[in-house]
């Protein structure tokens, strides 16, 4: 017989999974309904093909926020819509004089350079898991920050960082976990536990801005940059993103430090190193060390880091030190995900749409600055609620075919802020997967998340709007 307990459970459970499928219908509903609207009402001044484009950039805005079909699958269906509609093989005949790109140049998302890119850096954090790479390093490079255990939340937040710089921010949340599952174990006070809990995520989503295979949105900045004939190296990401990375990881570790965590708590740390001395793993350090070196002397030798990223592709399926099982397992999901980001972003350029969302809006009215704040505090809002990357997909392409149009702001520096800011969307469970590990530890309420998420993602992202570009322009790098 069931408990009054456990029937009440089960109501409420119920009662969310209806919840989720209303908003799942109403979502799926409201996007068709906004993707009819350009093609049945004429709108004043945009074009026909512009008229395409605009349904199926509507199309993707409210399934990417909603998910009535999961976030790969609306990717790969703008890839198909823009081929149907907008390409040169079409099943519609397009008016207006508009000369379509062929539909290979759609398609060609899927395989862009910077999905490479990516996938080289896939499957260096999967090589990374099976050969214990990742939880080795943890354990050595944390030895030193035992003791303290502020100290010790640093050196925590700073391994975390580094991982999740090269691997994807949920791989590294989820290894630094069963890292530090028994230290949290052996911290007195719920208030530490939190902090410790909370450390991890934090430094995750962080250090995933430092490098263009550290985060999806990263990628998608730099592919929309490249469709416009910016090359953004490997290396000058890294100039441009890390001082900052540095900054906000120190000053939340201080916001940690002043919320939860003792000024004079000690901490015991026994970490086991089990390190894998292989032939195989031999070679997989060595091959890692260099694709990561090839990566961060672009400027040296000159080989685009999307072509060194896909070197370790072909060494470690060459030398049978990773096989077709463990390409399985990587991420494909985001691979595409980012792909139709870059497709709509070639869509909105080819059609023009940019041209008139431009003169829709007195955009050159708003100073550089002005401008930068809008779209990142935009990014910002939106990435608490949708994944990094579904936010990055329909404001990066957005805002480097805006900046296109205007003199007052540089391309560049506006794609970078917008992507970066939606990785500081960092204040619920739902923003992104690193907090939903954490939250499932038990150890972290919602409450504090959203606390440390909204003072961290906010002060970082005024960082980056009013602190970064003037240190970018005198470095060179814009």
């Amino acid at each position: 017989m069931s408990t009054p307990i456990k029937d009440e459970a089960a109501a409420r459970r119920r009662k969310l999974g209806s919840s989720m499928s209303l908003t799942k219908r109403v979502g799926l509903i409201v996007g068709i309904l906004a993707f009819l609207f350009p093609l049945i009402v004429d709108i004043p001044n945009l074009p026909e093909a512009g008229e395409r484009m605009l349904a199926i950039f509507l199309l993707a805005i409210v399934f990417w926020i909603t998910e009535p079909i999961p976030l790969v699958a609306t990717a790969v269906l703008v890839i198909l819509l823009e081929v149907l509609m907008i390409s040169a093989g079409t099943i519609f005949e397009i008016g207006g004089g508009f000369e379509p790109l062929p539909a290979a140049d759609y398609f060609s998302a899927l395989a862009n350079p910077v999905i490479i890119l990516f996938l080289g850096g896939f499957m260096i954090a999967e090589g990374a898991e099976k050969y214990r790479l990742d939880k080795n390093i943890a354990a050595v490079l944390l030895k030193p920050f035992a003791g303290s255990i502020r100290l010790t939340v640093l050196g925590l937040m700073i391994i975390t960082a580094l991982l999740s710089m090269f691997m994807s921010n949920t791989a590294t949340t989820a290894t630094m976990f069963a890292v530090i599952i028994p230290i949290i174990a052996a911290v007195e006070g719920k208030k530490a536990k939190a902090g410790f809990a909370l450390a991890i995520p934090l430094a995750a989503n962080v250090g995933g801005i430092g490098t263009p295979v550290g985060t999806p949105p990263n990628a998608i900045a730099v592919g929309a940059l490249a469709e416009r004939g910016i090359q953004v190296s490997f290396i000058d990401w890294m100039i441009m993103a890390v001082p900052l990375m540095l900054v906000v990881l120190f000053l939340s570790w201080l916001l940690l430090c002043a919320l939860f965590l003792p000024r004079e708590g000690k901490i015991e740390i026994s970490l086991e190193k089990n390190w894998d001395s292989s032939p195989n793993a031999k070679l997989f350090y060595s091959i890692a060390a260099l694709t990561i070196v090839l990566w961060m002397t672009e400027p040296i030798h000159g080989v685009s880091s999307n072509i060194v990223g896909f070197f370790p592709v072909v060494a470690l399926l060459s030398m049978k030190v990773m096989s077709g099982d463990d390409i399985k397992k990587l991420d494909w999901p985001v691979l595409w995900l980012v792909s139709g980001g870059i497709a709509l972003g070639t869509g909105v350029a080819a059609t023009e749409l940019d041209v008139w969302l431009v003169e829709s809006i007195p955009w050159e009215t708003f100073s550089p600055t002005l401008l930068l704040f809008v779209f990142g505090m935009i990014g910002l809002g939106i990435a608490n609620v949708i994944s990094h990357s579904a936010a990055a997909n329909l404001l990066v392409p957005l805002a480097v075919s805006l900046a296109f149009s205007l003199d007052s702001v540089d391309v560049t520096v506006l794609a970078v802020v917008v992507a970066l800011a939606c990785s500081f969307g960092m204040s619920l469970p739902i923003s992104t997967p690193p907090n939903a590990i954490a939250y499932s530890t038990g150890e972290v309420s919602v409450k504090h998340m959203a606390l440390v998420g909204v003072i961290t993602g906010f002060g970082a992202t005024l960082l980056l709007i009013f602190a970064m570009p003037p240190m970018w322009e005198l470095l060179g790098l814009v």
